[in-house]
């Protein structure tokens, strides 16, 4: 499944999230928000069930995604430093004076973007491997979410399975076209070198018996 559901927040303001299934994920994450201790820069996991929202705070701007227990911890910590990135380098100072969603109708297609990428690419994981796992990451410890939410006010978490299933299933059709495009092109370059090769042979059988010591000449 990978990873689901994102937001970027400064505070307990969300700047923009999007959601890849029918989920209480944003209620969840917004409770979070309010609850994070401290102020300073963080890294930091909470489960919930078969879930873990990861969680990373810089300069007061706070990256947030919730994914599959499977997906680890590199590949979702990856996806925050690759969003807060983005997000700094697209917005700048704006960040900081921001109103509730201002930057949501642009940046969630962002969110779905890099989600989908770091939910079904190969390459994301691949990528991440060859510069190194962050050493900040090696030392988040996944805590229950009651470590940070009251279990009196804590939801629920709900998560649509069949809209989950939707998700794998356009992964595999895309997944399966590319790779029928890949065996196209397999065949083709084949019988091209099959037509060059047969070419070939028609020549030298031409060339020997238009020059064979039988015959005189073809012209």
């Amino acid at each position: 499944m990978g990873i689901l559901y994102a937001l970027v927040g400064r505070g307990s303001v969300v700047l923009a999230e999007y959601s890849g299934t029918t989920t209480n994920a944003s209620a969840i994450a917004r409770q979070i928000l309010e609850k994070i201790p401290g102020n300073n820069d963080t890294h930091v996991s909470y489960s919930q069930d078969r879930y873990i929202f990861h969680v990373k705070r810089t300069d007061g701007l706070t990256v947030l995604c919730m994914a599959d227990d499977t997906a680890g911890r590199r590949l979702p910590f990856a996806f925050l430093e690759d969003i807060h990135q983005k997000f700094v380098r697209t917005y700048g100072r704006a960040v900081h004076s921001a109103q509730p969603y201002g930057m949501n109708e642009e940046f969630s297609r962002v969110l779905n973007q890099q989600m989908e990428y770091y939910s079904s690419d190969p390459n994301a994981d691949r990528i991440n491997r060859l510069k190194g796992e962050m050493s900040q990451v090696r030392n988040v410890m996944i805590e229950n979410i009651d470590k940070v939410l009251d279990r009196g006010d804590r939801l629920e978490l709900l998560v649509d399975k069949t809209a989950n299933m939707q998700g794998n299933t356009f992964r595999f059709r895309k997944q399966a076209r590319r790779f029928r495009s890949t065996v196209w092109w397999r065949n083709v370059k084949l019988t091209i070198a099959l037509i060059l090769i047969l070419l070939v042979i028609v020549y030298v059988v031409l060339a020997f018996v238009c020059h064979g010591p039988a015959l005189p000449s073809c012209f």
